[in-house]
């Protein structure tokens, strides 16, 4: 079987020397994982530089996973690296990576694949697929490092490495944010409430009990909060509702207070919040000033924002970020929707008027880091892209990108009947919610709209 090419080349704006640190630092492989397709690292041994080995699981369709081996050679400092299959999918794989300088400013990221397809002579029937699925990949890798790297190299002056505390960091938004901040120079702790891999960098607190190894906080420059009960993993009983609330209100009472008390305080205390603090508004446009909404969500937000005072009180520079609904395949109402629309039986919910203030993963990220870099940020700051839609408009779009009808809508009446109240606050309530303190602040969206946005998570052109 002939050994078949791939191959792909980028110019980015960033100096050769820090896209090459990029690729060695933590989280590099983790931030190009592309969330329509993810492979699971099973075990590392060795790194770039000294020949070390990963293994991994790589989705094949479906539940079914295959494991793939390679071994990382050809280390050329400043300008190369390959990673050889030693056990996967292909007969033979080599890739390539190449950084090469163009000027003191810019680079060329350069992948290059040569591999054999397996089967023998009926390889040559996948070669087609194999290409497209590389395609695919590589233009959401190349895409992702350009935004990534240009993210880290644009912050105002004077802004440098940190020692930051990431709490939430498996969530959804914490598990890109981690990746995100560790390729970037800076260094990750995360507080959590187990710590079954005995990770030195690690530190294990409880909320329920008010355990929390203050000692342990002392030092941090910034501390990222983003724990909190899922709002939509079960129906809303009022045990689950209370569960809900002091998931988040009593841990950031506890962080804040915590913090406030340190003689070693963190510079900057990011928190989660939500636009659920508008509640059910109709056609309103939303800003940071708006009031806040009277139903449950919008009380706990206002009470979960209003839990960070001990950490105002004490000096802390602190951001209340209203984060939207977050466009990810890997997890929150993209995940639950694509099932439905892959089948065709996607479709408006309840009347389709309401608006959806979204955001992409890679903007939430990005979101973040310009308030993390951004000192002049306190308070409330809305995490959503700048161009909002009704749910219908959504409907379209999302089975426009997706070739699939959706023609099969969901009355209000039958979602009341399924999840209850949640309904409601979820799916039926209209928030239509502005980024006015991002963008007068400088923000870039990477997906101002939500259509190349959604493109972008799913791989999709």
């Amino acid at each position: 079987m002939k050994t078949e090419i791939f191959h792909k080349r980028t110019r980015l704006a960033a100096p050769a020397a820090a896209v090459f640190d990029w690729h060695l630092r933590e989280g590099a492989f983790e931030r190009l994982n592309p969330p329509f397709e993810p492979a699971r690292v099973v075990s590392r041994t060795g790194g770039i530089s000294d020949g070390g080995r990963v293994e991994l699981q790589v989705p094949i369709g479906g539940p079914f996973h295959q494991t793939w081996i390679s071994q990382h050679q050809g280390y050329v400092p400043g300008v190369q690296f390959q990673d050889a299959q030693i056990k996967g999918p292909f007969a033979s794989c080599v890739h390539t990576h190449r950084i090469e300088a163009d000027g003191p400013d810019a680079c060329f990221l350069d992948d290059r694949l040569e591999y054999r397809l397996p089967f023998g002579p009926f390889g040559v029937l996948g070669r087609a697929f194999v290409a497209r699925k590389m395609q695919r990949m590589f233009d959401y890798r190349h895409r992702l490092t350009a935004a990534d790297i240009a993210a880290h190299h644009n912050v105002p002056a004077g802004v440098t490495s940190m020692k930051i505390l990431v709490v939430g960091a498996t969530g959804l938004v914490g598990s890109s944010l981690v990746p995100f901040l560790t390729t970037g120079g800076h260094t990750v702790y995360k507080l959590s409430r187990r710590n079954s891999n005995n990770d030195p960098k690690t530190i294990v607190w409880d909320p329920p009990t008010g355990k929390i190894p203050t000692a342990e906080l002392e030092g941090f420059d910034a501390v990222i909060h983003l724990a909190g009960e899922g709002i939509a993993h079960h129906r809303w009983t009022t045990a689950q509702k209370e569960k809900i609330r002091d998931s988040r209100v009593g841990g950031t009472s506890l962080l804040a207070g915590a913090l406030s008390k340190l003689n070693q305080k963190p510079k900057h205390f990011l928190c989660a919040s939500a636009i659920g603090y508008y509640g059910d508004r109709g056609d309103e446009v939303c800003a940071e000033t708006s009031a806040p909404g009277t139903d449950f969500l919008a009380h706990v937000c206002a009470d979960w924002e209003k839990a960070t005072q001990p950490a105002i009180e004490a000096g802390i520079r602190t951001v209340n970020m209203r984060i939207g609904v977050v466009m990810s395949p890997q997890g929150g109402a993209l995940k639950k929707m694509l099932t439905p629309f892959k089948l065709g039986v996607g479709g408006v919910l309840g009347s389709g008027k309401q608006y959806m203030s979204c955001i992409t993963i890679d903007d939430v990220v990005g979101a973040i880091h310009h308030c993390l870099t951004h000192e002049e940020l306190t308070g409330p700051v809305n995490l959503v892209d700048p161009n909002t839609m009704t749910n219908r408009d959504f409907t379209k779009t999302l089975g426009r990108i997706l070739h699939r009808p959706t023609i099969f809508p969901a009355p209000a009446f039958v979602l009341r009947i399924a999840v209850g109240e949640m309904a409601d606050a979820l799916l039926l309530s209209s928030t239509r919610v502005v980024p006015n303190r991002l963008l007068s602040s400088g923000y870039q969206f990477r997906f101002p709209d939500l259509e190349s946005g959604l493109k972008h998570v799913l791989g999709l052109k």
